[in-house]
């Protein structure tokens, strides 16, 4: 059984995905508090469903691409036996997680099905997540499918990225890194203009669906 906080029919608006139609499944439940949490309304509440139940909807909606997040979906046992019937059933799956350390019946990483793209975003001082939450070793075993992001409020978060990027120890050398800003506190120009400065091998985005529905805070 899940706790589903919402599924809907959505615009992907991060990672390599950016504009694909998708089906998205919100979980309930979140062992970390980022300062800039976009989506608080996952934290409590949501429905009971069964794997199947939450299959008939996707395939009800008709969109091959299926992504997962929440909240921290992988605060969930039953997300595992999801993402397989979705990648059974012909689906492009992804998967949204903050990459930290949770409880002993926290999901790792390395358990998600290899079908599935795992997004990591890995948090920024900015985030009020300290470093030490961080699962590291779960970075480090990311493959060529996965994705890993940063969040930045500032020049320093970007900073902070950006040096454990040229170090080249923390990141798997294969795995794509994009930097994003935080709406309202970094501009996507300032940002834009730092990872040129410094010639960084990454990839700049924004929040798509944010860019296109500024008004709505749901559903998008």
């Amino acid at each position: 059984m899940l706790l589903v906080n919402e599924i809907y029919t959505a615009i992907c608006g991060e990672s390599r995905f950016s504009g694909h139609p998708c089906t998205l499944i919100r979980l309930t439940g979140c062992h970390i508090r980022c300062r800039w949490c976009d989506s608080a309304h996952s934290f409590a509440g949501g429905e009971r469903q069964t794997v199947a139940d939450v299959m008939a909807t996707v395939r009800g909606n008709r969109l091959r691409t299926v992504l997962v997040t929440g909240g921290e979906p992988l605060l969930q046992k039953d997300v595992l036996p999801l993402l397989a019937h979705l990648v059974d059933d012909g689906r492009q799956v992804l998967l949204e997680t903050s990459g930290t350390l949770g409880p002993d019946n926290m999901i790792a990483l390395a358990e998600v099905p290899g079908a599935v793209h795992r997004i990591v975003d890995v948090k920024a001082p900015g985030s009020a997540i300290g470093s030490d939450q961080i699962d590291w070793a779960a970075l480090a075993a990311l493959g060529a499918r996965d994705e890993l992001k940063i969040v930045c409020c500032d020049r320093a978060d970007y900073e902070w990225g950006r040096d454990l990027l040229q170090a080249g120890e923390r990141f798997p050398q294969d795995v794509r890194v994009s930097f994003s800003p935080v709406q309202g506190e970094l501009a996507g120009r300032d940002l834009a203009e730092w990872v040129l400065a410094d010639r960084l091998d990454a990839v700049f985005q924004i929040q798509l669906h944010k860019a296109v529905w500024p008004d709505v805070e749901r559903g998008v």
